[in-house]
């Protein structure tokens, strides 16, 4: 659920609350601080801590499988998958690339089956 973070313009208190979306939207909470309604506070988080969360290895610091195995690196957690015949969906990032590729030669009316089809169909009628 989505964090909702307020300040006070007065004195900078910061409170912060956990709601879900829909009761945001119902009734945004007014939060009351020294004696004025705070207004809603955006943090904003520098670029730099956004990339170096998603390149290091910190979120698997701790992390253990159902059955209690130790995957706390992203080399553990990939040795696990594999041992277990698991995957993940950054797996299929070739797969999805074909795909969509044979999809949209399909669509443009390239299909390598037709020609196979249409020759069988011919066969079946006896000509």
């Amino acid at each position: 659920m989505p964090t909702y973070t307020f300040r006070c313009d007065k004195c900078g208190f910061i409170t912060s609350t956990v709601m879900s979306i829909r009761e945001y939207c119902a009734a945004p909470p007014a939060f009351v601080h020294c004696g004025q309604p705070s207004e809603r506070f955006f943090e904003v988080v520098p670029a730099m801590a956004i990339s170096n969360a998603l390149a290091s290895e910190r979120h698997y610091d701790g992390l253990r499988a159902p059955d209690g195995t130790d995957i706390s690196s992203r080399a553990k957690h990939r040795a696990y998958m594999k041992a277990n015949n698991l995957t993940t969906a950054d797996d299929f990032t070739q797969t999805w690339k074909r795909e969509a590729e044979a999809r949209e030669a399909r669509m443009a009316g390239h299909d390598p089956t037709r020609a196979a089809d249409v020759a069988r169909a011919i066969n079946q009628l006896g000509g």
